[in-house]
């Protein structure tokens, strides 16, 4: 019974592709939040709290600026329970720009699921860049970021 449950759980959350997290493990030093603790339909039925990296605050707030190669937008996903987000995080979903033009089929951004222990689970997923696509535009979206800050 065991072995079922664990490769269950694999095959849910996806191969562990060997990449790296593309934030720091110190990112709250650094990052600020731009959007405080939600809950996300969107994003399995969690809570969210959503973080910038120093060079991805300003475009993702103003929306007029481009974001430079390697900004990071992070999600903190809480338990749906965790109204204040403030109890462990569950997840880290990340996108992090990639050169324009770099990368078409993912919006130029790289996009990463990675677990509460700072493990990649999976990179690229097909999910994120299919919803950001059609929600990362005028009006409500900017360059693939899908709400407004």
């Amino acid at each position: 019974m065991r072995g079922v449950v664990l490769a269950v759980l694999l095959v849910a959350c996806g191969p562990d592709d060997g990449a790296a997290p593309v934030f720091p493990d110190d990112y709250a030093a650094t990052y600020q939040e731009v959007r405080g603790c939600r809950f996300s339909l969107d994003h399995d039925l969690i809570r969210i709290r959503v973080l910038a990296s120093p060079d991805a605050l300003t475009p993702y707030t103003g929306r007029t600026q481009p974001f430079p190669t390697g900004a990071i937008l992070l999600k903190e996903q809480y338990a749906d329970s965790d109204t204040r987000c403030e109890g462990p995080i569950v997840d880290f979903t990340v996108m992090a720009k990639l050169d324009v033009g770099s990368s078409p089929a993912t919006l130029d951004w790289t996009w990463q699921k990675v677990g509460p222990d700072h493990q990649t689970v999976d990179t690229d997923i097909k999910a994120c860049t299919q919803c950001h696509d059609s929600c990362g535009k005028a009006p409500e979206g900017y360059d693939g970021t899908c709400t407004m800050p």
